[in-house]
């Protein structure tokens, strides 16, 4: 089997209808929105016709030093968590001044956009995408990430009217934990739980917690339970739990909001406590299925060093690790099932057949050597019965011609599962 074709890395061009295609891979037509960093296009696949969005990010503004960690937290939370009410991210490409995140296309626009027009929802409404937040969330938390930054604008819909949360800049993944606590101030201040801003610490389940019973609140009566335009009012409002209830609101959802936001998060409702009252229960339909994805990889369940870059690369298209600087190496990874031995078996055999002498450089590395040049290919064990492999060309790369690249790409696709080209 031929290695898949990898798209030019540069080649952009604009087509008659105004739109652009990126990578040969992508047409990307209209506007769907921007924020402070970004745009967002509606794309359509040149390979099988599908719609996607594209989030389009300026170099310049990836390596602010607030949106650099933003965009390795988004990469990183969306790789990790494969389920059916979480956007899909589907590959990240890079120019030198451009950043394009490919992810599913929600067709049904924001839950906040439905909200304002409708001024509030049914109860059953609210509770059909209360559900899915809270049971997706509860899927987050067990994974080791909280989100952080829930709000509706944050919630999108798909075109079967089903919830996806979106935007995860803003995560808090396991390893941002100080002893067993957050310390980062963040989020909407109208959704932000109040221990937050106290800056001493805080658990982000509970957190997120908090954010549901707002947005249950907002989804319920159209407007937000502690609304101020000035925030020490706000503030204050939340400390107090000062909440007042419009007559619609039913009993057992003004319990739940009453214990949602709870200014204590020692004496808050859990989302685990959540998920088994009879009012959240009503009606719901099976938990959805966690999509099982062999190449991402669950990173809770990682056994080396690597780091979140590392991980995210394993998927053909998403190595973010040389976006934020000019220096370029070429390097190709791949993920494969066959052990270590027969791994190094293969160099050894390509080696030959390229005229190259065999040298181990140590248990995880072996080296393939012809004059000034020197191929190393490490194997690194990810995950059982699944391994690394890093192919790099450390010295006298300019005699390395790219027939002899494909040559070697060539000589090791049996045991190719997943392929990252960063030749350039």
């Amino acid at each position: 089997m031929a290695p898949p074709q990898q798209p030019p890395r540069t080649i952009n061009r604009t087509t008659s209808d105004g739109g652009t295609i990126i990578f040969n891979k992508y047409h990307l037509t209209r506007l769907l929105g921007r924020g402070s960093f970004a745009k967002v296009y509606h794309g359509r696949s040149l390979i099988d016709n599908s719609s996607v969005a594209v989030k389009v990010i300026e170099k310049p503004a990836a390596e602010d030093p607030t949106m650099e960690p933003r965009l390795v937290r988004e990469v990183a939370a969306m790789r990790r968590l494969n389920h059916q009410n979480i956007l899909k991210l589907h590959e990240v490409m890079a120019t030198k001044t451009k950043i394009y995140l490919v992810m599913e296309l929600a067709a049904g626009g924001e839950l906040f956009t439905q909200l304002t027009r409708r001024g509030r929802m049914k109860e059953a409404t609210a509770r059909f995408y209360f559900q899915q937040l809270v049971s997706t969330l509860h899927f987050c938390h067990q994974n080791g990430v909280a989100h952080r930054d829930l709000k509706p604008q944050n919630l999108l819909l798909d075109d079967k009217g089903n919830l996806k949360i979106s935007d995860f800049g803003l995560s808090a993944l396991p390893e941002s934990h100080k002893d067993g606590l957050l310390h980062t101030s963040c989020g909407t201040p109208a959704f932000t739980a109040p221990e937050i801003i106290r800056g001493k610490g805080y658990d982000g389940a509970k957190a997120d917690a908090w954010s549901c019973g707002v947005i249950l609140f907002n989804l319920l009566t159209g407007y937000l339970p502690f609304n101020d335009g000035n925030l020490p009012n706000m503030y204050r409002k939340m400390h107090t739990r000062e909440i007042v209830f419009p007559d619609w609101i039913s009993k057992q959802p003004r319990v739940i909001i009453h214990k949602l936001l709870d200014p204590n998060p020692k004496t808050r409702m859990r989302v685990e406590k959540l998920m088994g009252l009879a009012w959240f229960k009503k009606s719901l339909k099976p938990d959805p299925a966690v999509e099982d994805d062999s190449i991402s990889l669950n990173l809770i369940k990682c056994k080396t060093g690597v780091n979140a870059f590392d991980i995210i690369s394993l998927s053909s298209g998403l190595n973010l690790s040389g976006i934020f600087e000019e220096k370029v190496k070429k390097e190709w990874w791949f993920t494969s099932t066959a052990d270590a031995e027969e791994i190094k078996k293969t160099v050894v055999g390509v080696g030959e057949r390229l005229g190259y002498g065999w040298k181990k450089m140590k248990d995880d590395v072996a080296g393939l050597v012809k004059g000034r040049v020197v191929v190393l290919v490490k194997v690194a064990e990810m995950v059982a019965e699944m391994v690394l492999v890093e192919v790099t060309v450390v010295d006298g790369g300019d005699g390395f011609s790219e027939g002899e690249w494909e040559e070697l790409k060539v000589g090791f696709q049996d045991d190719v599962v997943s392929w990252h080209d960063d030749v350039q």
